[in-house]
């Protein structure tokens, strides 16, 4: 059984939103059109609280894109974002949840970032994800969203460390690029990783 894995299409990481990926809008399309081709569709979420300890305002005289350590761990310090229900945390309105089976929601520790859909940072606590595809008889795993160097390249290194036959969909991504050459080295990751990366019309052709 194969699953599609949509990471993080949320308002705040659309153009406009607090943590804008650039060109994020341009995925949305993609997903819709090949979420039909997979057994079973799930979805990752962002979902802060406002204390959150990933948030450069919560840490005076610290600024977006500053490396601090949290409770052990490095972090990246971020705009406020995809605070618990608020709008920016929504799901972008153009993407059909329809068929998602199940969201799963991430990041919801102030004490600890969750970039993978599977663990947060530290891997002290898993959010389900995994556990859920096994019950459901999932080997292969396709995963598209945001953003290719943060979210969906953990996402996809944990699912093949969990085993399962990982997918990367490279067209259905985009990525932060803090530094320019951060989505290429997000792939040559994934890829040594043992991920492989694949293309929607390769998949639409198959």
């Amino acid at each position: 059984m194969n699953a599609l894995i949509i990471v993080d299409i949320q308002n705040d990481f659309l153009p406009g939103g607090a943590l804008a990926v650039p060109n994020g809008d341009e995925i949305i399309p993609i997903a819709n059109r090949i979420a039909s081709m997979f057994d079973l569709v799930v979805a990752t979420q962002d979902w802060h609280p406002p204390d959150h300890g990933s948030f450069a305002a919560n840490h005076p005289g610290k600024d977006i894109g500053d490396v601090i350590d949290l409770n052990g761990l490095d972090q990246v310090l971020w705009p406020v974002h995809c605070v618990q229900s608020t709008p920016g945390a929504a799901f972008a309105s153009e993407l059909d949840t329809g068929r998602f089976a199940r969201v799963f929601q991430k990041g919801s520790d102030p004490a600890v970032d969750s970039y993978s859909g599977f663990f947060d940072n530290g891997r002290r606590q898993a959010t389900g994800l995994a556990d859920y595809l096994k019950e459901q008889a999932v080997c292969d795993v396709y995963i598209l969203g945001l953003a290719t160097d943060y979210c969906v390249k953990f996402t996809a290194l944990d699912a093949a460390d969990l085993g399962f036959n990982t997918f990367l969909i490279k067209d259905a991504c985009r990525a932060v690029n803090l530094h320019p050459s951060d989505a290429a080295t997000a792939i040559r990751e994934m890829q040594s990783a043992g991920v492989t990366v694949v293309s929607s019309a390769k998949l639409s052709a198959t």
